[in-house]
């Protein structure tokens, strides 16, 4: 198993940018595709952005799309996710999730491990 531990959530403005990060430990994390997920209140966790083991593929949805990116950093551990221009939509729980896997995944349950989550507030 490989334990994960989100930081970097906090407020920030609309237009503004945030970058959260999330380091694992546990297992080397080049053996997992990780993931981004997000939960606003009173909504169902939904899938934000994916990469893959090796970092060479990626996939967002279209909601966040051409203003989030996600990359890793296998040599410290540690999978990102730099949002820009921030809208109050974007206010959730993000939670980072790994899946023992090589290729991306979109789906919650193909993952099997997850962080605790750190929360981002976009403020008008």
């Amino acid at each position: 198993q490989v334990q994960l531990v989100e930081s970097g959530g906090g407020l920030v403005q609309v237009g503004n940018s945030l970058t959260v990060s999330c380091t694992a430990s546990g297992r080397a994390l080049n053996l997992y595709t990780m993931g981004w997920f997000r939960q606003a209140p009173g909504k169902e966790r939904e899938f934000v952005a994916t990469i893959s083991a090796s970092g060479v593929s990626s996939y967002y949805s279209a909601s966040v799309e051409s203003r989030f990116t996600i990359s890793r950093d296998n040599a410290k551990n540690t999978v990102y996710l730099q949002m820009n221009h921030l809208r109050p939509a974007d206010t959730a729980v993000y939670y980072c999730a790994a899946a023992y896997r090589r290729t991306i995944a979109t789906i919650e349950n193909e993952y099997n491990n997850w962080g605790q989550g750190t929360q981002v507030t976009v403020s008008s």
